[in-house]
Order: structure tokens, then sequence, then C-alpha cells
């Protein structure tokens, strides 16, 4: 169950990607980034993955040795909350870009490359959306 559970979150969430990047203006896209739904129902799936794991609980976030020894004893449900953690934000931050870049007028396609990289790096593609829309961003902040 966990298994099947883990594979339709991580298919479905290119689903939601593939809006954000192909059709930013459709109705369903502007309901998904103007209110949370796909982070939502990631954190009740990672939630549920966490609910199997409560000895993460017990794990030493406070080092790195300590972050360390957690991987080194992850079990399939840890590792499935742990990528469900990064689904739910990095989407959350796709969100986020797309919906900054449409209230700036910011050309969709200058937004393309930091939206792919948000998906595939995270925070990477966040830094690249600030630098690729940095001359906006300037005007944005003098108004």
């Amino acid at each position: 169950m966990s298994s099947l559970i883990f594979t339709l979150i991580n298919t479905s969430i290119i689903l939601f990607w593939a809006l954000l990047i192909f059709i930013p203006r459709s109705e369903i896209t502007q309901k998904i980034i103007n209110y949370p739904y796909v982070p939502l129902i990631l954190s009740f799936v990672y939630v549920f993955f966490l609910s199997q794991v409560p000895e993460i609980f017990k794990a030493d976030f406070s080092s790195l040795n300590g972050i360390l020894e957690l991987f080194k004893n992850s079990t399939p449900e840890s590792a499935a909350a742990a990528w469900i953690h990064y689904l739910a934000f990095d989407f959350w931050m796709g969100a986020w870009i797309l919906q900054n870049s449409q209230k700036r007028s910011i050309p969709h396609l200058i937004i393309i490359l930091p939206l792919v990289s948000t998906f595939m790096l995270g925070p990477f593609g966040v830094l690249l959306y600030v630098i690729f829309s940095k001359g906006y961003l300037i005007s944005y902040v003098n108004e």
C-alpha cells in the first residue's frame, strides 16, 4: 500500500508541475497557485508516512552527524516521508514563483528555467528566479 501511495504521489506531481510550466494562466493552474491544494495533499501523505516511523522523533536534527545517522538508518517509509517533504516545499515555491511573476507581469518565458530548476533542484531554482527577475525585482521594490 505504501509503495502504491508513493508511486501515485511521485508521478502525479509531474502533472501539477506541467500545469505551472505549460498552461500557467489556465483556470485550474490559477486555483492551484492561489491556494496550497497540492502542498496540503502532500502534507497529509507526509504525515501518513511519518506516522509509520516513530523513531524519527528521536533523531538528532541539531548536528550533521545526527542527520547522517538518520539517513543511514532510513526505512522505505522514512525515505518516502523525506522525499514528499521535498516535493511539497519545492512545489509550494514553484507556485509562489508563478504567482509572483504573474503579479509583477514578468514574461512566462523568463521563469520556465527557474520553474524546471525548482522542480529538479529546489532552492537553486528559487535562486535562479531571483536572478532572472532581478530587473523586475528592482522596479517592484522601488514602487
